[in-house]
């Protein structure tokens, strides 16, 4: 436990009392549309996640070792290897599924 915790908090009381002069607004930097597009968003009292959704269904991560024949032909396509990877594993077990 800190033993400075009342001392930090009766400081920052102090610091909350003190008014604020026009020159220390002007120093202050202007809340422009760059910042609120970082800025995190709440409704309530709930943080608004942003960012790639949840999927319903997701990805299980494996280790898998393949030759690296394999792996080169797929990465030399571009991005997106792993996915072309997965649409193939998924046409073979579809095509040989019982």
């Amino acid at each position: 436990m800190n033993a400075n915790k009342h001392v930090i908090s009766s400081d920052l009381a102090k610091v909350a009392a003190q008014p604020i002069s026009a020159a220390e607004y002007a120093e202050m930097p202007e809340l422009d549309d760059a910042f609120f597009k970082h800025a995190d968003m709440y409704e309530g009292n709930k943080l608004v996640r942003r960012g790639r959704p949840v999927q319903d269904v997701t990805k299980t991560p494996v280790k898998l070792r393949l030759d690296p024949d394999i792996i080169a032909t797929f990465k030399a396509q571009g991005r997106g290897w792993q996915t072309r990877m997965n649409d193939a594993l998924r046409e073979w077990m579809n095509a040989h599924s019982v």
